[in-house]
């Protein structure tokens, strides 16, 4: 996590990528192994999911454990810090519903050139 000049950088610069809103909205519902997620998140790839869950365990908003088992298991949860964005991201989830209500409400017009 990096700091930017503005702290609204700061928060979108942690939690932009491929899903990673995503992500986090689905570990409010609490533990999730990978396939839990590539299952849920049904438009990323294997190596980008892979990617994003990286980020966000480094960026401290959610914990990889591996179990000794065979074949290992592995869930994500969210930290502390994960969960206390949740009001934040749901109020864009709220802000990109009324967005895509405005959107196919409203009829697109073509350019005359």
């Amino acid at each position: 996590m990096e700091k930017s000049y503005c702290p609204i950088d700061t928060f979108t610069n942690v939690i932009k990528g491929k899903r990673k809103g995503t992500i986090i909205l689905h570990l409010f519902q609490g533990t999730k192994r990978y396939h839990e997620l590539a299952k849920l998140i049904t438009d990323i790839s294997d190596r980008m999911l892979t990617k994003q869950l990286k980020e966000l365990k480094d960026d401290g908003l959610i914990t990889r454990t591996i179990f000794p088992e065979v074949p290992p298991r592995v869930e994500y949860n969210l930290t502390a810090l994960g969960k206390t964005i949740q009001p934040v991201l749901k109020a864009m989830y709220k802000g990109g519903l009324l967005f895509e209500k405005e959107i196919t409400a409203t009829p697109k017009k073509s350019i005359q050139i």
